[in-house]
């Protein structure tokens, strides 16, 4: 099956088509995909710290959307991965390369993540 460009949905179908598919790729990556199970429980944990916890309208800010950006890292991560092994599953530097920078960037939105929540809890219980 090919994919028809002529007669892509307009308006309100198209959204609601994207967002069935963005709902899809969620599931999927939930059922599949251990490191997203694990981020999404790092999401998790920062809801509730923004529930439970007297942080400042910045500082919620900080807590999740480092724990969304994780996850957005996540999912770029995986479709470079799906990519790699859609083209072929032959090992090839190449290949080798794309998935370690994939991974590279997920590594760098844990850091920025381990950073924001540092500074969070930093102010919130260590100054005045």
């Amino acid at each position: 099956m090919n994919f028809d460009v002529t007669n892509k949905p307009k308006g309100f179908k198209r959204i609601v088509m994207a967002a069935g598919h963005s709902m899809s790729a969620l599931n999927w990556l939930a059922k599949n995909e251990a490191a997203f199970r694990q981020e999404l429980v790092i999401l998790f944990v920062a809801i509730l710290l923004c529930i439970g916890v007297d942080f400042s309208l910045y500082q919620k800010l900080i807590l999740l959307s480092t724990a969304l950006f994780l996850l957005f890292t996540e999912i770029v991560n995986t479709a470079i991965e799906v990519i790699i092994d859609r083209v072929s599953l032959e090992l090839h530097p190449l290949s080798k390369l794309a998935k370690d920078l994939g991974s590279a960037a997920v590594l760098i939105a844990l850091c920025i993540l381990i950073l924001g929540w540092t500074c969070c809890f930093y102010l919130q219980f260590f100054t005045s």
